[in-house]
């Protein structure tokens, strides 16, 4: 990466002055660089001189100035910095050659250590007891945004979708369908059940005992044979494949469903359990309202009475009716991830390329992975601790290490969302909650639909992409472009907008830059206008490998435009170590941004043929950089609109 280039000449100038100077080797110089708002002051900055003021009792401009003859002299940064300029209090100012940039950037590579690395990726994992709603899917999007991420960074990644076919959710829907009668008109199983799932709460409300039968129910599950249990097979097993369904309208696909049934018949708890019962961790309470219970004994330090109060059921591995708890499964799960338990699933195909864990089928490389990333919703962060905790307690330190939850904030709807789907909104509230238990919420298909429908009847061209692509664009986009910590107040209108920061606004600019290059080939005769196809006035004479002359003097929205170009890379990499999908939404907005202020100002078809050539080129590598952006946020690439 050019950013990783800059800041290592910079830390082999910085060790080789203080050789000089006869002082100690410097510890680990932290090169922070930043590009400047301003290209006044230079296209890449850093304040390494402040830093070493101190270590090297010096003025942190005398430091800049060493630096910057250091760098001059050995002509270090491969010819890509055209001058160094040092600006107070102390700061190095670099401006690029962008002739050079330009003619390098292919070579640029991302970090190294990241190839061959596995990383097994879990999201979606929806209860399977109703259809998903926009909550769910918010989940589904992450996740498939940061495989995308990962892969494109040159890591192997295993995505997985864990399916909680023994939890209360699906024992309250088998319940409902037992118990509650149901007449309406519905086209899915799981619309069905999301009507039902909301009948059977309200009877809990309405008669206590009845939450007996949904203990009963669970027990059946777990033991995994007889009337109910089928039941409940049947009922995940339809209510999963709609899901899968769903999630594929959006571009996103899984490598393995897990069932948390097969973690427990195929003896993986058990041997889970063995581990953990070595442990001084792992205990069974004798006394107080969790005796019985099998817990994770949580360090005095942690043990707060608010934590104690509020994560008490969350630290309860086996209750004391013998059910085990969601996060006792996942250390179990976690255990195999890893590859630190001496078992396997069997497996069998699903669906085409999808496969599913069961009690039959064939051994497969699943699992044993180096890096494990759960897209889970802030709710769920005490319990993913508990499973580092007892990685660590079983002296996984490095796997409990590299456990990645990614929290992220609910969707509610807004106002006019609600109001549009019948939702009461007298209250004036800002936002309004989905609650499936109170059958509250808006189904992924009906949100597709409305969007859909919204798009149909407003656009004027509708030979380009369909109206459903762009309304799963626009959705997709929208779940995304938030940072992770946000709540979303999902709004239909906001998210189909054609300017401003969303997807549709994106692929309106990809389809324009494409509509450029295409009159260009057009007036060329057919040709594709690659520099190589362009004479004097382009790259064939004036360029070099295929990169065209530059202006003398570059317009205020090219440089700008390529400054952007440049950071591709680096932002990529920074959303796979932070995975923070929006990190590249951020990037591909101003982009995009960026390139329409470029298209506005500099008529890309119009002037002199070196300027023509160039900005042509530019306009390639604009199509070419958000291309790869879209691509990692599951984006269609558009001829048109």
């Amino acid at each position: 990466m050019l950013s990783e280039l800059i800041q290592e000449s910079l830390k082999q100038s910085v060790h080789k002055i203080a050789l000089t100077l006869g002082v100690p080797a410097i510890a680990e110089v932290n090169v922070a660089l930043e590009q400047p708002a301003s290209a006044d002051h230079g296209d890449y900055s850093s304040n390494i001189a402040m830093q070493l003021a101190r270590p090297l009792r010096k003025a942190p401009l005398a430091i800049a100035a060493l630096i910057v003859n250091e760098l001059e002299a050995s002509g270090s940064v491969h010819g890509l910095v055209l001058r160094t300029e040092v600006a107070g209090p102390g700061f190095i100012n670099m401006y690029l050659d962008w002739q050079a940039w330009a003619r390098a950037k292919g070579n640029f590579t991302l970090p190294q250590h990241t190839e061959g690395s596995k990383v097994i990726v879990e999201h979606t994992s929806v209860n399977p007891n109703k259809s998903m709603h926009i909550g769910h899917l918010r989940n589904s999007c992450i996740g498939d945004a940061l495989v995308r991420v990962l892969r494109a960074t040159g890591h192997t990644v295993e995505v997985h979708n864990y399916v909680d076919d023994l939890g209360n959710q699906l024992a309250d829907t088998v319940a409902g369908l037992l118990n509650v009668p149901l007449a309406g008109e519905h086209v899915r199983f799981g619309d069905y059940c999301w009507d039902i799932y909301a009948e059977i709460n309200k009877t809990y409300a309405q008669q206590p005992e009845m939450v007996q039968k949904r203990t009963g129910i669970l027990h059946a599950l777990e033991e995994g044979h007889g009337n109910t249990a089928w039941i409940g097979t049947l009922v995940a097993g339809q209510i999963v494949k709609e899901h899968v369904e769903e999630m594929r309208g959006f571009g996103i696909d899984y490598d393995l469903l897990v069932w948390e049934s097969s973690i427990l018949k195929e003896g993986f708890w058990a041997s889970a359990f063995e581990l953990l019962s070595q442990t001084e961790i792992f205990v069974q309470e004798t006394e107080g309202k969790l005796a019985g219970c099998w817990i994770l004994k949580q360090p005095a330090e942690d043990a707060t009475p608010d934590t104690l109060e509020e994560h008490q059921k969350d630290k309860v591995l086996v209750r004391s009716n013998g059910i085990l708890t969601y996060t006792a499964k996942d250390i179990a799960y976690h255990l195999w991830k890893f590859g630190l338990l001496e078992k396997n699933f069997s497996y069998s195909e699903f669906q085409s390329g999808l496969w599913t864990t069961g009690l039959s089928g064939q051994a497969l490389p699943f699992g044993r992975a180096d890096q494990v990333v759960n897209v889970i919703d802030y709710r769920q962060e005490y319990p993913q601790q508990m499973v580092k905790q007892a990685l660590k307690a079983l002296g996984f330190g490095a796997q409990a290490d590299a456990l990645h939850h990614v929290s992220y904030g609910v969707v509610s709807l807004s106002p006019a969302s609600a109001a549009g789907l019948g939702i009461d909104t007298s209250s004036g509230k800002s936002s309004y909650a989905m609650s499936g238990r109170q059958g509250i919420g808006i189904k992924v298909t009906e949100l597709v639909r409305l969007m859909e429908d919204m798009i149909e009847s407003t656009r004027s061209d509708k030979n380009g992409l369909s109206s459903r692509l762009i309304a799963t664009a626009a959705i997709r986009y929208y779940l995304l472009r938030f940072n992770l910590g946000t709540e979303i107040v999902f709004d239909f209108k906001q998210a189909m907008e054609i300017s401003g920061n969303t997807g549709v606004y994106l692929m309106y600019a990809y389809a324009r830059a494409q509509r450029v290059l295409s009159k260009a080939a057009a007036a060329d005769g057919g040709s594709s206008v690659s520099g190589s196809d362009v004479s004097e006035s382009g790259v064939g004479e004036s360029g070099v490998g295929g990169v065209p002359l530059f202006p003398a003097q570059l317009e205020a929205a090219e440089l700008a435009l390529l400054r952007q170009l440049s950071l591709w890379q680096d932002t990529l990499y920074t959303a796979s170590r932070e995975l923070t999908p929006n990190t590249i939404c951020n990037y591909a907005y101003s982009l995009a941004s960026l390139f329409s202020n470029f298209y506005s100002a500099c008529p890309i078809l119009k002037g002199g043929k070196v300027s023509i050539t160039f900005r042509l080129w530019l306009t390639r590598c604009f199509t070419e950089t958000l291309g790869e952006a879209l691509d990692v946020l599951g984006l269609p690439k558009p001829e048109r609109m």
